[in-house]
C-alpha cells in the first residue's frame, strides 16, 4: 500500500497539470450537472415491512384518486378576545378564505369548518383543511403563496391566522452564517497549526473542490434517485471535516520530510506512502460506517449513507492526487515562517537529541499519561461515564411541527390546534379495515370503533368510512396525549393488540397508519436494527484495523473507547435537547424526544470519525515500536509527531459540525451538536488520554498477533516499511549505500 501510494503521489507531482486540469473538469461537470437538473422534490419515506407502511399501501390500492401522499395545510383561526369564530363577520372571512383556496389548481378540496364540525367547543377556534394531489414539496411557488395571501387577508380583518401541515415545509436548510464561521474558525485553527497561508488554504481549497463535487453530483441526481436536502446538507457536513482532515495529515507530513532535508518530490512521494495510506483506512472505516446504514432497511437512510459516502471517497481520491499536486504549485511556501531545513548532510542525531531535551506539548503529555497510566484511565472511564448517564433516559421520536422555533406560523398553528382542540389532534391516528375477507364488513368496522372508544387516552373516534367497493374503512382516532408522548405510543400498541382478537372474530384486519403511527414504526425499526449494524460496522472495522496494526487488542480498544465516547455524546444530546440543560446556549426552544435516526445516525457517523483519529494516532506508533522503539518510547513518539496534528483536526471538525447549530432546522441542528461534542469526547478524552494509558498498562502486549494470524493477513504497510526498503534498493544501485550509516537509516524511515 505504501510504495503504491508513494509512486501515485510522486505521479501527481509530476503530472500536476494534468491531475489538477481533471479534477477542475470534474468539478465544472457536476457543476452544470446540478445547475442544469430538474429541481428535486420530496424524499419518499417509507418503512418496509412495518405495519403503518402496509396500511398505507393498502390505501392507495382501495381508495385510488385520494392521494394519499398529497400535501395538506390546514389555516387556522382564533377570533379576537370576547368574540366567537362563528360571529357573522368571522364566518364571512372564513368563507371568504375557503372559497379563495378552492380555485387552486393544485387543489383537491378545501373543507368548510362549519360544516365538518372544525370549531372548538367554545368557538374560539376554528380550522379549514385544504388537501392537494401532489406532495407538500413539490407544490408550485403559485400555490404556496395562495395559501399564505390567504392568510394575509383574513388577519387584516382581527382574526389571529397562522399555517400549518405540510404544504409549506422548506427543505433543511443549515444555517448559512453558522458554516462560514465554522470554516473561518478551521481556517484560523491551520494556520495557527502550520504556521503558513499557503499550508493553511490547501486542505480548505481541496476540501472545498471535494464537497463541491459531491454535493453537485447528489444535486444533479436528486430527482432521479430520489434524494432529499438533508442527504447533500449530510454530504456537506461530513465531506467538509474529513476533507480538511485528510489533506492536514498529508500536508503536515510533506512538511516533515522536507525538514528532514529531503527534496520536494521525494517528500511528497513518503507523505503520500505513509500519511496517505492512514488516509485510505481511516477513510475505509468512514464509508463502512455510512454504508453499513443500509441494514437499517429504510430506504432514506439508506441513500444518505451511501451518498456521504460516496462524498468521503470523492475527498480521500483528493487527498492522494491533488494534495500532492497543489504541493507541487506552492514549493517550499507550505513551511511555516522561519522554518529552516535540515541540511542532508548534517549531523541529523544531535538534532534528534536536541528535540527530545525539547519536547513538545504531545510528547510531555504523554509522558505524564505513562507515569500515571491507572489514574488518566480511571478518570476518563469515570469522567464519560458520567455524562453518559442520561442516555438511560432516551426517549426518540421524529419532530413535527411542534418542534418548530415559536417564532414560525407551523409552530402557532400547532399551538392554536392544541389549545382549541387537544394536544392529540396535531397526531390524529389512522384506523385502516381491511373487511374484504369479512362477511359483513360494517359489522366488522363498528366493531373495531366501539373497542377503541374504550381504550385509554382516547379523545374522539370517528365513524367509518367506507371505499366504493365497501370492503375497506377509514376511522380517524384523536388521542388525548400530544403526538410525541408515551401515552400516544401506548394508545398505538393497545389497538393493534385489539386487532388480533377482532381479526379471530369478524375476519378483518386492523391497521394503524398515519403520521404518528409512521414515526412509531420508524423509532422501533430503528431500536431493532441498531446492535446488527452494530455488530456488522464495528465487525468490519475490526477485521481492517487487525490488518493495518497487527494487533488484536489494539482494535478491541479503539472499538471499546468509541462506544464509550458516542454513548457519552447521546448522554449530551439527552441533557440539552431532551432535558432541556443548557438549550438556550445554542437556540433550542423546544425540547422533546431525540430525533429517531440520532442514534444510529451516530453511531455510524462517529464510528467512522473515531476511527480516524485512531489510525492517525496510532499508526504513528506503530511505526516507531516497528522500528526498534520500546511501546511507551513508541506513544511517546507517536504523540510528538502526530498530537498536534490530531487535536488541530478535531477542533476543524468540531468547528464544522459545531456551524449547523445554527440551522433553523432541529433536525440539523440536533444532528450539528451531537456529532461536534461526540469529536470533543473521543479526539480529546479517548484518543488523547484513554488510548495512551491502555497502551502504557498493555506494553508488548498491545501488539501480540497469534503468529498464523500474521500469515493469514495481508501486508498493507501502513507504517511505510516497504519505503525504507525499497530507499535501501535504490540506493545499492546507484552504489550511495553505506550500511553501517545510522544518519542514512534515519533519513529513510517513512
Amino acid at each position: 500500500m505504501a510504495t503504491f501510494l508513494y509512486k501515485l503521489g510522486r505521479l501527481a507531482f509530476r503530472r500536476r497539470h494534468v491531475v489538477a486540469l481533471i479534477w477542475v473538469a470534474l468539478l465544472t461537470l457536476a457543476g452544470v450537472g446540478a445547475a442544469s437538473a430538474p429541481a428535486a422534490g420530496t424524499t419518499s419515506f417509507s418503512i418496509p415491512g412495518t405495519e403503518a407502511q402496509k396500511a398505507f399501501d393498502l390505501l392507495e390500492q382501495r381508495f385510488p384518486g385520494a392521494s394519499a401522499d398529497g400535501g395538506t395545510g390546514r389555516v387556522v383561526f382564533k377570533a379576537p378576545d370576547g368574540e366567537k369564530m362563528t360571529d357573522a363577520g368571522n364566518r364571512a372571512t372564513v368563507d371568504k378564505v375557503v372559497k379563495e383556496l378552492s380555485d387552486g389548481s393544485e387543489v383537491v378540496s378545501v373543507t368548510d369548518p362549519f360544516k365538518t364540525n372544525a370549531v372548538s367547543k367554545d368557538g374560539t377556534v376554528a380550522y379549514t383543511s385544504v388537501k392537494y394531489d401532489v406532495p407538500g414539496m413539490e407544490l408550485k411557488d403559485a400555490t404556496r403563496d395562495a395559501l399564505e395571501t390567504a392568510a394575509d387577508e383574513a388577519r387584516v380583518t382581527g382574526l389571529t391566522v397562522d399555517v400549518g401541515g405540510d404544504a409549506l415545509q422548506a427543505g433543511a436548510e443549515p444555517g448559512a452564517a453558522g458554516e462560514i464561521v465554522g470554516l473561518a474558525l478551521a481556517a484560523v485553527v491551520l494556520v495557527v497549526t502550520l504556521g503558513s497561508l499557503v499550508a493553511a488554504g490547501l486542505p480548505l481549497l481541496t476540501a472545498i473542490i471535494g464537497v463541491g463535487i459531491g454535493v453537485s453530483t447528489i444535486t444533479a441526481l436528486a430527482k432521479a434517485l430520489d434524494l432529499g436536502d438533508t442527504t447533500s446538507t449530510l454530504a456537506l457536513m461530513i465531506g467538509l471535516a474529513v476533507g480538511i482532515d485528510y489533506a492536514l495529515f498529508i500536508v503536515s507530513r510533506y512538511r516533515g520530510e522536507l525538514a528532514e532535508g529531503r527534496d520536494r518530490e521525494e517528500a511528497v512521494g513518503r507523505a503520500t506512502g505513509t500519511a496517505g495510506s492512514a488516509v485510505v483506512f481511516a477513510g475505509l472505516t468512514v464509508v463502512i460506517a455510512l454504508a453499513g446504514l443500509a441494514v437499517v432497511n429504510v430506504p432514506m437512510l439508506t441513500k444518505m449513507g451511501l451518498a456521504a459516502a460516496g462524498t468521503v471517497v470523492v475527498a480521500v481520491l483528493i487527498a492522494l492526487t491533488m494534495v500532492p499536486a497543489l504541493l507541487g504549485y506552492a514549493g517550499r511556501k507550505v513551511r511555516a515562517a522561519g522554518e529552516k531545513r535540515r541540511p542532508r548532510g548534517g549531523d541529523t542525531s544531535e538534532n534528534t537529541r536536541k528535540q527530545q531535551a525539547k519536547p513538545g506539548m504531545g510528547a510531555r503529555w504523554a509522558g505524564f499519561v505513562i507515569r500515571r497510566p491507572a489514574a488518566v484511565l480511571l478518570l476518563g472511564v469515570v469522567g464519560l461515564g458520567a455524562i453518559a448517564l442520561p442516555a438511560s433516559q432516551l426517549e426518540l421520536g421524529l419532530p413535527d411541527d411542534g418542534s418548530q422555533p415559536t417564532s414560525t406560523t407551523q409552530r402557532r398553528a400547532y399551538d392554536l390546534l392544541s389549545e382549541g382542540f387537544g394536544p392529540g389532534f396535531n397526531g390524529p391516528l389512522m384506523i385502516v379495515v381491511d373487511a374484504k375477507n369479512s362477511d359483513d364488513p360494517k359489522t366488522a368496522a363498528t366493531t373495531v370503533t366501539d373497542g377503541i372508544k374504550g381504550l385509554k387516552d382516547v379523545a374522539t373516534v370517528t365513524p367509518a368510512a367506507f371505499n366504493k367497493a365497501g370492503d375497506t374503512a377509514t376511522i380517524t382516532v384523536i388521542p388525548g396525549s400530544k403526538p410525541s408522548s408515551v401515552q400516544t405510543e401506548d394508545l398505538v400498541h393497545a389497538i393493534r393488540d385489539q386487532g388480533a382478537g377482532i381479526k379471530a372474530d369478524t375476519g378483518a384486519k386492523v391497521l394503524v397508519t398515519g403520521t404518528t403511527a409512521m414515526n412509531i414504526d420508524f423509532s422501533q425499526k430503528l431500536n431493532d436494527a441498531l446492535i446488527p449494524y452494530l455488530g456488522l460496522v464495528v465487525g468490519l472495522a475490526f477485521l481492517l484495523l487487525i490488518a493495518v496494526f497487527r494487533s488484536i487488542l489494539v482494535p478491541l480498544k479503539a472499538a471499546l473507547g468509541f462506544l464509550l465516547s458516542v454513548l457519552a455524546a447521546l448522554g449530551a444530546v439527552v441533557a440539552v435537547f431532551q432535558w432541556g440543560w443548557l438549550s438556550g446556549l445554542i437556540g433550542v426552544e423546544e425540547t422533546g424526544p431525540i430525533m429517531s435516526m440520532m442514534p444510529i445516525f451516530m453511531v455510524g457517523v462517529v464510528f467512522g470519525l473515531a476511527m480516524d483519529y485512531e489510525v492517525f494516532l496510532v499508526t504513528r506508533m506503530r511505526e516507531a515500536y516497528v522500528h526498534g522503539e520500546t511501546p511507551a518510547q513508541a506513544v511517546v513518539t507517536g504523540f510528538r509527531h502526530s498530537a498536534r496534528v490530531v487535536a488541530a483536526a478535531a477542533i476543524i471538525m468540531m468547528a464544522v459540525f459545531g456551524g449547523f447549530i445554527s440551522a433553523g432546522e432541529a433536525m440539523i441542528k440536533m444532528i450539528g451538536f451531537g456529532l461536534a461534542i461526540a469529536v470533543f469526547f473521543d479526539a480529546f478524552v479517548v484518543r488523547m488520554a484513554i488510548v495512551p494509558a491502555v497502551l502504557a498498562l498493555l506494553g508488548k502486549k498491545a501488539w501480540w498477533l497469534p503468529k498464523w494470524l500474521d500469515r493469514a493477513l495481508p501486508n498493507v504497510d501502513v507504517e511505510g516499511e516497504g519505503l525504507r526498503t525499497q530507499a535501501d534498493r535504490d540506493a545499492n544501485a546507484s552504489g550511495d549505500h553505506d550500511p553501517d550509516s545510522d544518519e542514512k537509516k534515519e533519513l529513510v524511515r517513512a
